[in-house]
């Protein structure tokens, strides 16, 4: 299937002219590949890819060494930056950096522990 075009050049008059018949089409479908990016992506590029580039990440002395730690320095250097990230804007900024370069595990929910569900029953 071939894309419709962007714009159509016509003749007319003996000039040659544009016609924006597809320009907001084209437009929407940059729009649309711009939009896939992550919230947390989205920040990382904006604010913090022009000092960290991937290099930073895979030094030997790197100080993130678990998705705690990793979440630590989003904070910490978000704060140097002075971004007033919220905690959802870190987190996402975290996953982010976790999913396409870390790698770290993700934490497990803790199982209740059996004296805590007992200690839960005698409060009712």
């Amino acid at each position: 299937m071939m894309a419709a075009p962007i714009a159509t050049i016509v003749r007319a008059g003996g000039r040659h002219a544009v016609r924006p018949c597809s320009v907001l089409a084209g437009l929407l479908v940059v729009a649309g590949a711009a939009s896939a990016q992550s919230r947390g992506e989205l920040l990382y590029t904006t604010h913090c890819i022009a000092c960290h580039d991937k290099q930073v990440h895979w030094r030997d002395q790197r100080r993130a060494t678990d998705l705690n730690s990793l979440r630590e320095q989003v904070r910490l250097w978000q704060g140097r930056a002075h971004l007033s990230w919220t905690e959802d804007d870190i987190a996402e900024v975290t996953r982010h950096l976790n999913q396409s370069i870390y790698r770290f595990a993700q934490p497990t929910a803790r199982a209740p522990h059996a004296q805590d569900t007992q200690h839960a029953r005698a409060r009712k």
